[in-house]
């Protein structure tokens, strides 16, 4: 990815595959989402591997081409928005960790939401370490009415530093029935797994001026191109009287400072399964062609909605 231009990438031809959606939700999950991928270049046993959430946590599929995975294998439990990277060849992947179901499901009568940034690693994909802390609530902006939410992990190293994007904060979505996040920051470290340093100020706030923007953040996907830093960030906006959510194309010379280029993947209603909603996308590079991976739901509706994860791409 660091040889690729972003001319280059700007001018990719991205192509929705035809049997989207490639890994769908099972129940009693009505969601599978935030995919994070490696290539079979990175692998051990030379084939593709995709970590995502359901209700239950955050699961691990495998594939021989990347788009017929298999029924998936439970990493850990109160656990979203997984974010895989192999790291000095040990295998890092960070996601968000939840309270109990129980104290969440308290919400409702005033027990305080809370999620922080966790880790477990392996070094073959099969066993993995114990989930430790590697992001805790350091900074106002991460707290909200509900409580506290820090999600949504990216990480990425820069020339001396790891530096972990996140999502924090929650703002309600009315029309679907659950909060999304509300600002994008980030924190750096020398280390991957510890003595990571939140920034005093979120790097993305919501913007009423925004078409794509003008309800809350998302969260973002940030890569090192040769010219430049790109991010993918899916922002949730409000149009026509209903939410949305697309992904949308940033730009940066230094990964703190964006500005937007275009809007990337939208929602589109001839494609039922991303109607309304297109989410967290996870950037790949392999045998000459970028992928997209992302998910996205068909409905606001909390009982209608469901979510599953599907890709495009474009030759390079």
């Amino acid at each position: 990815m660091k040889n690729l231009t972003f001319e280059k990438f700007l001018n990719a031809d991205f192509i929705f595959f035809e049997n989207n959606p490639v890994l769908k939700y099972r129940l009693p999950s009505m969601v599978v989402a935030d995919p994070s991928v490696l290539t079979p270049d990175i692998t051990p046993d030379k084939k593709w591997h995709l970590f995502a959430h359901t209700f239950f946590g955050v699961y691990h599929y495998i594939s021989d081409d990347g788009v017929i995975f298999g029924k998936g294998r439970k990493i850990t439990n109160r656990a979203m928005r997984p974010d895989i990277n192999l790291i000095d060849g040990e295998y890092y992947l960070y996601f968000e960790r939840t309270r109990s179901p129980l104290l969440n499901a308290l919400n409702s009568v005033g027990v305080k939401w809370k999620s922080e940034i966790f880790l477990c690693k392996s070094k073959d994909l099969v066993s993995w370490s114990a989930p430790e802390r590697v992001i805790k609530h350091t900074r106002a902006y991460e707290e909200c009415d509900t409580g506290i939410a820090i999600s949504n992990p990216f990480l990425i190293k820069t020339d001396d530093k790891y530096r972990l994007y996140y999502s924090c904060g929650q703002t309600l979505i009315k029309d679907c029935g659950f909060a999304e996040p509300t600002y994008i920051t980030f924190a750096e470290s020398e280390f991957p797994d510890k003595g990571f340093v939140s920034r005093e100020t979120p790097v993305i706030s919501p913007d009423k001026n925004s078409k794509y923007l003008n309800l809350c953040s998302g969260c973002i996907k940030v890569y090192k191109l040769k010219d430049c830093y790109i991010g993918l960030q899916n922002g949730l906006f409000s149009e026509n009287g209903k939410s949305h959510s697309a992904i949308m194309l940033l730009r940066s010379s230094d990964g703190e400072n964006f500005e937007f280029v275009k809007p990337l993947i939208v929602p589109d209603e001839k494609h039922r399964w991303m109607a309304q909603f297109v989410y967290a996308c996870c950037l790949t590079y392999y045998d000459g062609r970028l992928r997209i991976y992302f998910n996205a739901r068909n409905a606001a509706d909390i009982i209608r909605g469901r979510e599953s994860i599907g890709f495009c791409e474009a030759e390079i």
